[in-house]
This record gives C-alpha cells, structure tokens and sequence, in this order.
C-alpha cells in the first residue's frame, strides 16, 4: 500500500482496540527491519526518526531512503518525524516528504504548546501530513507528569491533531524499577475524547500486560526506540565478535542484523496487534 498517514491506519486500530507498532531508526538497516517485519506479518508501521537528525541533513536524506522503501513495501507505511521541538524541524520533515509529523511542546506552558502545536498542524495538514501533539508529559529519567483530561480535551479540539500523546506513567528509555502505569488515567481520557487515537511514548521495557490494557482505553500507536536500537547494536557487536577481525563486505555483514531486527519488531507488531 505504500506511504499513508496516521489517518489511514490509526482511526481504525482504535476502533478495533489493536495498536501499529512506531519504531525509531537512523539508518538503512533498522528501517529495512522493521519493514520486513511489517511484510512478513501482514500488518501497518510506523517508521519514526528523532528531531535530532532533523538538526543536519540526516534526517532529510534518510528521508530519502525511507520513501524508496515505503514505496516497494506491500503494507501501509507512516514516515513520521518523532519529537520535532521546533516548527522549523516541522517544516524540514515535510519539505523531505514525510507523511507525519510530530511537535512536542510538552515541557511548555499549555497555552504555548497549544498555540505552536496548533501552527504546526496547520502546516502538516497543507502538505497533507498527518500531525502528533503531546500532553502531560513524558519524561527521559526523571519524573512524568500525567495527562489531565480536561486539558487533553480542549488541546485536542483547539490543535486539530490526528493523534495525541499521552502520559500515563511511562518513561523514554530504559526504566530503572518497574513503572507503574495509570490505566484508570488511560481509561478516563477514552472516555472523554472516544475517537482520536492516542499515542505511548516510552514503549521500551513497560510490561507488555500493562500496554495491552492501555490499548483497550484508546492507545492505538506504540513508539518502540530504544530497545529496537539496543537490537541493532547488540546484534552488530554480536557478529563484530564472530568476524574476529576478518575481513567481510559490509552487507554481507549487516544481512544477520537486519534478520534481527526484523524478529524483534515482528513480535512487537504482532502483540500490539492482538495476534
């Protein structure tokens, strides 16, 4: 089906209380992983890149690449910038043609990441992009600060977003102790905004009973970061040690990772999807 947006894929996951798996990449391998999973399950992803590439011109050529092979995959394919933090970055994601954007004003006061959040989805909906907002906020390390709903719901009706992040416990990262995670919170936002997909952030390591009974209350899109590039490299370092210091082409060498990442993202989707 080639490139979608959000608008093509999450209204219906949510509706059907599965979820599309959204997993970060920063090279040619970790997109062609997870695609491959994608093929081989028979189900929608999301391919995100982080803001930080959109810094340099990497986020705009790996663009490029993603587009390649979003275009020659069976199955529906977002290319959505993860965690834009300024318009500009915003812009640059579109202008590279990607199909989904995200700002996250979430460390700001409400009305200001209101007020930006609503400029870049005007900006996103021009070129025909999809849009993510966040609420509350979910943080790397340090303490989350939940979603209130009367906020989520006037956010939601003044952005215009097509998808809303929200925090209900989770972590970006690796947790230190086991999260606990605000199903009641999660259940609660449903109910006062019962069409609009939501979003989890923080999908590294949060018990995967935890997800599924978010995915019940709303949750329609599930960002996998760093424990899908924690497989890249783990994998990479694995056949670093097998070469033992011999000489072997570089996509000779990378065909095993991509073998891997392709297994782990493959039972992720499989899960969110209720398989």
């Amino acid at each position: 089906m080639s490139l979608v947006t959000f608008n093509e894929i999450l209204p219906q996951a949510r509706r059907e209380k599965r979820a599309v798996g959204a997993f970060n990449v920063a090279n040619y391998e970790g997109a062609l992983g997870a695609l491959r999973a994608a093929e081989a399950e028979k189900l929608p992803i999301i391919i995100q890149v982080y803001m930080r590439l959109f810094n340099s011109e990497k986020g705009a050529d790996l663009g490029g690449t993603l587009l390649r092979l979003a275009q020659r995959c069976n199955q529906p394919v977002v290319i959505h910038l993860d965690h834009g933090e300024t318009v500009e970055q915003v812009q640059k994601a579109l202008d590279a043609g990607y199909s989904s954007v995200m700002y996250d004003g979430s460390r700001l006061p409400f009305e200001e990441n209101l007020r930006i959040t609503a400029q870049a989805a005007e900006l996103a909906h021009q070129k025909g992009a999809s849009m993510e907002g966040e609420i509350g906020h979910v943080a790397q390390g340090d303490e989350s600060v939940l979603t209130r709903v009367d906020e989520a719901v006037e956010f939601a009706q003044r952005t215009a977003v097509d998808a809303l992040a929200v925090s209900i416990g989770t972590a970006h990262g690796y947790y230190q102790k086991t999260p606990r995670i605000d199903i009641e919170r999660c259940r609660e936002l449903s109910e006062a905004l019962p069409v609009l997909p939501f979003v989890l952030h923080g999908g590294t390591g949060t018990p995967l009973e935890e997800v599924r009974k978010a995915i019940q209350h709303g949750i329609c899109k599930v960002n996998i970061a760093t424990e899908y590039m924690d497989t890249f490299l783990k994998s990479t370092r694995r056949e670093l040690e097998k070469l033992d210091g011999k000489f072997l082409p570089i996509d000779k060498f990378m065909d095993p990772v991509v073998d891997d990442c392709a297994a782990h993202a493959a039972r992720l989707l499989r899960f969110f999807a209720g398989k």
